[in-house]
Formats: C-alpha cells, sequence, structure tokens
C-alpha cells in the first residue's frame, strides 16, 4: 500500500488527538490522553501538551487526576520524569527494569550495595511508605536506621535521584502529593487501578503495539530509539518483539520508505486526507519526541536545535514549521523559512489560510491558558 507522507502525518495528527482536538476519545478523561501517547514528559509543559488535545479542559486537571491517582508520575524513558497510566505504565516500567541497572559494577561499588541487597531495601522502602508518602530526607532517615543501609541516608537528598530510580522501574512506589514545596514518594501497590506487568515478553508486545498505534507509520529503527534508547530494551529484544508481532502489523510504503502500522489502522490510514490543522504545542512535545527530533518528516534539519532544546513548536499539518513564545498578552510566532523542511506544510502555499488558522489556535490557546492573547507573526 502506497501512501504520501502528508497523508501518514495527518493520520498520526488523528491518533495523537489533535486533528480532529480529541478524536475519538473526546470527553474522556486526563488518563485517556495519557494512555494514548504512552507516556507524558513530566518536567515539560505537560498539562498544555494534555489540554490541547482535549475538546474541554481546566486549569489543575493533571494535578488532580496524579491526586485521583488515575496517572502516576515516575521515572521512565531516558531515566526522566513521565507521566502514565497505572494500567499501561507497568508495561514500560518493566521493559526499564529489565536493563538490571544497579547489578553493573560501577553501581556496586558507588552505592555498596550487591545484587542480592535489592530485595532486602526494597522491603525497607516499601515498610517506610506504608504509612503513606515520604518526601526524599524522611524516605532516607527510615531506610538509614536498618543499620545495612545506614550508609545511604544522605544518597535520598543527593540531587541525582538515581538510586530512587530503579525502586520505580521495579513497581515499589511512585512519587506522590507535593507537600510544603517538596516532593513525596508513594506505594504504588495502594493505587487500585496499579497494574504490574511481570512478563518482559507480554509488556514488550504491549509496548511495541502500543506505539506503532499511536505513532505509526514507523520502522524498526524508530521503535528501537522508543523502547531500546528510551528504556534500554535492547535491540535484539525489540527486533524479536517486532518480529513476533507478525501479522499484526501491516507494511505500507510512506513515498519509497518501507514503514508499518497495525495491520486494523491500515484501510484507515489509506483513506486519511491531508490535514490543514495548525497546533501551538508546548516544546518536549510527544509529537516530535515520539518519531524523534532527527525525523525530516516532522522536524526540518535545520531547525532540530532549537526543537531539541525544547523550543514551543507550530505544527502545520504536521509539520513543525515554526516556533512560539507567549509573553504577557501576546503569542509571538517565529515562522522558519519556506523549503527548509523536506516536506511542504499543506499551507505553506497559502499564507492567508495559515493566518486564519494561527489565530483560531491562539484564541484556543488563550482558553486553555485562561487570559486573552493576541498574535504576532515573525517570519525568517
Amino acid at each position: 500500500m502506497d501512501i504520501t507522507w502528508p497523508q501518514a502525518l495527518a493520520w498520526r495528527l488523528r491518533r495523537q488527538l489533535l486533528d480532529p482536538v480529541g478524536g475519538d476519545l473526546a470527553g474522556k478523561p486526563v488518563a485517556g490522553v495519557v494512555g494514548r501517547l504512552c507516556a507524558v514528559p513530566a518536567a515539560s509543559d505537560a498539562e498544555l501538551a494534555i489540554r490541547t488535545r482535549r475538546t474541554s479542559s481546566t486549569p489543575g486537571e493533571v494535578t488532580r487526576a496524579l491526586a485521583a491517582g488515575e496517572i502516576l508520575k515516575v521515572y521512565a524513558f531516558r531515566g526522566a520524569t513521565h507521566l502514565v497510566t497505572p494500567e499501561d505504565g507497568g508495561a514500560y516500567l518493566t521493559l526499564r527494569a529489565a536493563g538490571r541497572m544497579w547489578e553493573r559494577t560501577s553501581w556496586r561499588t558507588f552505592y555498596d550495595l550487591e545484587p542480592g541487597d535489592w530485595p532486602r531495601l526494597r522491603e525497607t522502602v516499601r515498610a517506610a511508605l506504608a504509612d503513606g508518602p515520604l518526601t526524599r530526607a524522611e524516605l532516607g532517615a527510615a531506610v538509614g536506621q536498618d543499620a545495612g543501609f545506614a550508609h545511604l541516608r544522605d544518597v535520598f537528598t543527593d540531587g541525582s535521584d538515581t538510586l530512587l530510580k530503579p525502586l520505580t522501574w521495579q513497581g515499589d512506589m511512585s512519587f506522590g502529593p507535593t507537600r510544603d514545596g517538596q516532593g513525596t514518594f508513594q506505594l504504588l501497590s495502594t493505587n487500585p487501578r496499579w497494574t504490574p506487568w511481570p512478563d518482559l515478553e507480554v509488556a514488550g508486545h504491549h509496548a511495541v503495539r502500543s506505539y506503532v498505534a499511536t505513532y505509526g507509520p514507523v520502522s524498526e529503527a524508530q521503535a528501537h530509539y522508543w523502547l531500546g534508547e528510551g528504556l534500554g530494551a535492547g535491540r535484539a529484544r525489540i527486533r524479536r518483539w517486532w518480529a513476533e508481532l507478525g501479522d499484526e502489523l501491516a507494511e505500507v510504503v510512506v513515498e519509497g520508505e518501507r514503514l508499518a502500522v497495525l495491520r486494523e489502522d491500515a484501510a484507515a490510514l489509506a483513506a486519511t486526507q491531508p490535514s490543514t490543522s495548525v497546533h501551538l504545542l508546548p516544546g518536549f512535545d510527544q509529537w516530535v519526541l515520539g518519531p524523534g527530533t532527527a525525523d525530516p518528516h516532522v522536524v526540518p534539519p535545520a531547525h532540530r536545535q532549537a526543537v531539541s532544546r525544547g523550543a514551543n513548536l507550530v505544527v502545520a499539518g504536521g509539520v513543525v514549521t515554526g516556533t512560539w513564545t507567549a509573553p504577557r498578552d501576546e503569542v509571538v510566532v517565529s515562522m522558519f523559512d519556506a523549503g527548509t523542511s523536506p516536506l511542504e506544510s499543506p499551507l505553506e502555499s497559502r499564507p492567508e489560510a495559515l493566518g486564519e488558522a494561527l489565530a483560531a489556535e491562539v484564541d484556543r490557546l488563550g482558553q486553555i491558558l485562561d487570559r486573552p492573547l493576541r498574535l504576532a507573526v515573525r517570519t525568517g
């Protein structure tokens, strides 16, 4: 099946709930958006990333969803904090834990912990959190009461959180509510929706399938970027999981590139028309992180550095065509020079239509941010 890149990006916009906004999950709660995207970077503007994909939303809804346990904040991709759902997040944590980084010589030497010490350390951490969330200092003090772990007391507050990450990867804890400006950690097992994924193979199949469903059409190399570079799942495992999905995947040829989508989506993809939608997305949005900022079909190579550094994104027809800032009462849009992308946005040759679409998106952004905004456009 042959399709064009504008078709492929339009399909991806639909799957990522951008065009139409909300898509097939319109009216669903915050967790629906997080689940569809697989994971949302928590350190960036997660609320804007989620709310811009919802037909109606309210300020603080992400914080409320976290408090209700509908979504979780954990260390996941690239060791950074991410929002995941309690139902699916365990699959990504299982892949991350499979690398068993705590068994490396450098870890064993630095923390004076042998692999055999970890079961008791994990049990000690869970016991400390049994009565409720604790700050890093409180957790370190509780764990340090065990003579075997007294040397770790200050490690919990050293600022790196390196030792804390495997405790989330292995499903012992997640971030809890902020208390007096300090982050806390809480037991995962107390969340009734928390779903462990103990079988690595089942988790791997689920992770690959979910990635293809949301970010397709994609290549096996992109799946490795997402799960291998992102979660350390291992190239051989990912290659095997990809192959084992077998008939669940359908090959599509996108302007000469052989890629894959879920077979159940192939017909709808073929019928998809190019999108003329325009979106103002926050920096580090999954629209660019999912395929990777090195994907020239989404991010013009000449502007990859700005995107990788977290510039807010102007996306037209699926292609990043500029950046934006929102000082005070205006949205300042800086459009890229024409011809800097291998793909031409469907609106690139129609400046009047692009201006109207940008103005409408600025109005929508103003509704989300709850302040009136006016559009200022710069080119070049």
